[in-house]
């Protein structure tokens, strides 16, 4: 019996699989959306940019160290929203923090705006548009449990299953079954679900909070 075919068609499935597979369409999606983001996007980019600048005591940018794929840290990009002179914690540790947030920056974190320069991250391959949001490097607990459940095979994301599902009012234990649940049954059907469903949230601002909160 000659078995040469069935080896060639064995080698194909692989060959197709490792750089035609799913996962390798989510990231060419990425490389591809976050540039055309950036291109469509650079005149709210350039506004936003001017009202920092017109803002006292804020910078344009803001960047923070977190951390992504296998618990790899990274630099994440996000415009400046608060004073320069608030205290280096994370918001939901703030008792006030209304009192550090400019009047633009209000803005952009009631329609997620502020977001906007992590699609420089998604294109680097730092993140992608979905997956698990990125911790910061003091978040110990949440870092524990994260590689309990195995969330760190998978790029932080822009927005995820917990940001539709809660946001800021759910528990961190909530999160972290959230991003499980997205792990274990990730396709690219739901990540389109999960970005569109995100666009309803972001403009509902659905979940979102400041500073310390009874969450659920």
């Amino acid at each position: 019996m000659n078995l040469t075919p069935l080896y060639k068609e064995v080698a194909m499935k692989d060959f197709f699989k490792k750089y035609f597979g799913p996962t390798k369409f989510k990231r060419l999606f990425d490389i591809v959306m976050s540039l055309f983001g950036m291109i469509v996007l650079s005149p709210l980019f350039l506004l936003i940019c001017i009202a920092n600048i017109l803002t006292p005591n804020c910078s344009v940018f803001f960047s923070h160290e977190r951390r992504g794929r296998r618990g790899k840290p990274f630099k994440i990009y996000k415009f400046q929203t608060m004073k320069n002179d608030t205290p280096n914690v994370a918001t939901g540790q703030l008792e006030n923090p209304e009192q550090y947030i400019t009047k633009v920056g209000k803005i952009l974190r009631k329609t997620s705006l502020d977001e906007l320069p992590q699609l420089w991250n998604i294109f680097k391959g730092d993140m992608s548009f979905v997956g698990p949001r990125p911790l910061i490097s003091s978040e110990m607990r949440a870092h524990r449990l994260r590689l309990e459940y195995g969330i760190y095979r998978f790029r932080p994301g822009l927005t995820g299953m917990a940001q539709i599902n809660g946001r800021d009012e759910i528990s961190l234990m909530k999160k972290i079954r959230y991003d499980k649940l997205y792990c274990d049954n990730w396709s690219l059907k739901l990540d389109m679900v999960i970005m569109l469903r995100s666009i309803t949230v972001a403009l509902k601002q659905e979940g979102y909070q400041e500073g310390k909160i009874h969450r659920r």
